[in-house]
């Protein structure tokens, strides 16, 4: 293959998994991909909620959440591995880490992983917790709105230490949030395969569909954004 190939990047872009895709995690799944590179990449699921809400976790936190809004708002299930780790994305803050086209996916995994600890003991990491080492750093220290955050296209960040969630406790901090319960990666070449294989769509995320639409309503809306309904798609349709 030539030096000169466009590389595929499908970072701040969904994930829409074809309606053949069988799997119990990904079908059906709406993936908002946090970061993607030659080496690999690292999504989460959009549209699978947990049977916990915001106000259940701010009560396990013995945080009150002054944000009514929020209260009923399921945290969702953002992929199969590191299931009792929390991520958290939301509206941009202000400055934050930008991620290095050359940094691998596993640096950001880590950077995420070490932050939001959703196990019983400690569900969340202490706000003064510092980024892993190997976290990406391919720009100087910048002041950041959290400890742990990476920028995610011009309008996005995840934050990954418990200090936004005393934020929005406080009824100030980002004013769209989604909290997932684990993430989805695949390895080198992996993504790139299943694409060849058509299992999935893609298309540039939409902030509306993250935040102002309706879980249940996710998939067929992320359909839409390509002007496509899923019967269009469904094995064994019949063609013009």
């Amino acid at each position: 293959m030539s030096s000169d190939t466009p590389t595929l990047n499908l970072t701040n872009h969904f994930l829409i998994a074809m309606p053949g895709l069988n799997d119990d995690w990904f079908g059906k799944s709406v993936v908002f991909m946090c970061e993607h590179t030659p080496k690999g990449a690292l999504g989460l699921v959009i549209n699978k909620p947990s049977d916990i809400t915001l106000g259940d976790l701010f009560n396990k936190l013995e945080l009150p959440l002054r944000r009514d809004d929020l209260a009923t708002m399921p945290v969702l299930r953002g992929g199969p591995l590191q299931l009792e780790r929390g991520f958290v994305l939301h509206s941009a803050m202000g400055q934050a880490t930008t991620v290095g086209r050359d940094d691998t996916p596993p640096a950001v995994a880590q950077a995420l992983r070490d932050a939001l600890d959703m196990s019983e003991s400690n569900p969340l990491a202490p706000a003064d917790d510092e980024p892993s080492d190997d976290a990406p750093h391919s720009q100087p220290a910048a002041p950041l709105a959290y400890a742990s955050t990476v920028r995610v296209g011009d309008h996005l960040e995840m934050t990954t230490s418990r200090d936004v969630l005393e934020a929005v406790s406080s009824g100030a901090g980002p004013s769209q949030v989604l909290v997932t319960l684990g993430y989805a990666s695949w390895g080198e070449g992996q993504l790139e395969s299943e694409m060849g294989e058509n299992s999935w769509l893609t298309v540039q995320a939409d902030p509306a569909l993250l935040f102002n639409t309706p879980i249940d309503q996710r998939y067929d809306k992320a359909m839409a954004l390509l002007g496509l309904q899923p019967w269009m798609l469904a094995p064994g349709s019949g063609h013009a």
